[in-house]
């Protein structure tokens, strides 16, 4: 914030947020709308085919919002027919006043080719050409605006999960987790959860159900949890469990798969598998880039 002082009165003022805007652009075929599903993933707002003159009221649209969207992507490009002509001249009147980038995506005439002829689509500027003509008029369009780029990254060579990867290298936010983790508790009455990435069996302890006082109570209880958490083999399951699954969420981060859940079921979902799953998300929480989160899709259920 800035402090302004007046006469014998100090005022404080916020200052306005900055704002991070991300132009993305480049050749047609070059992956933009892979970098568009990355950087919704991260956080970002992500207007795709945005004509370059709503640049300037997409960016004051952002500033009313507050904090809400602080980070703004715009994808824009020769499908913007005559109104991309203007795109230079609108980037230019937004350097300086917010952290402005531009983000180019080239490929080979190679790789465009064959990516135009796997999807069976003729280029935007093809006209009554062939695939080469129409890159290459898309080539001498864009020149000058590749060579003012703040990022250019060749995607020839890279598959989409390559390029999500570049892409959260580049534009992830400092504290952005790596691997968001779901941990699940669910009951096998109920059927098995149909989104889990793994599955834990609850079921090789004692259940608590069968314990008259501890019978009407859940496993957000501290008196089922401590009882579930005493029994034998429950504390030296988490322990391998939390060893076991450190590697293979270092290899999500590395593989830039964002989201992971981690389901554990018990016989109803209401006391084993929910003081397991609160443990689990004491114990991951501690990990470096993993956000958990915790839901138990059973409870209250009859």
């Amino acid at each position: 914030m800035t402090v302004a002082v007046t006469g014998d009165q100090t005022r404080v003022e916020a200052s306005a947020p900055r704002r991070e805007l991300l132009l993305v652009t480049g050749m047609s075929g070059a992956g933009r709308s892979t970098v568009g599903n990355a950087l919704e993933d991260l956080g970002w707002y992500v207007v795709d085919n945005l004509p370059p003159q709503m640049l300037r009221p997409l960016v004051d649209l952002s500033r009313h919002t507050g904090e809400t969207i602080p980070r703004v992507a715009a994808i824009v490009d020769i499908r913007g027919g005559k109104l991309f002509a203007d795109v230079q001249q609108e980037l230019e009147s937004l350097r300086g006043t917010d952290d402005t980038r531009v983000l180019f995506l080239d490929a080979t005439d190679a790789a465009l080719v064959r990516r135009f002829e796997s999807v069976r689509r003729p280029h935007p500027l093809q006209g009554d050409g062939t695939l080469l003509d129409g890159i290459s008029a898309e080539r001498a369009r864009v020149a000058e605006l590749r060579s003012q780029s703040d990022l250019v990254i060749d995607t020839s060579e890279l598959n989409i999960h390559q390029l999500a990867m570049l892409v959260a290298e580049h534009f992830a936010a400092v504290d952005e987790p790596t691997t968001r983790v779901t941990i699940l508790s669910f009951g096998y009455k109920y059927g098995l959860p149909s989104d889990a990435d793994h599955v834990a069996d609850c079921r090789f302890l004692p259940n608590p159900f069968w314990v008259p006082e501890l019978k009407p109570l859940t496993g957000m209880d501290p008196r089922v949890s401590d009882y579930v958490l005493g029994l034998p083999g429950a504390r030296e399951f988490i322990d391998g469990y939390v060893e076991a699954l450190r590697p293979v969420l270092d290899g999500y981060g590395r593989e830039n798969k964002r989201h992971a859940t981690i389901a554990l079921g018990c016989t109803g979902g209401k006391h084993r598998s929910v003081a397991m799953a609160e443990e689990l998300k004491a114990r991951l929480s501690v990990l470096p880039g993993i956000a958990v989160s915790v839901k138990h899709r059973d409870l209250g259920r009859e």
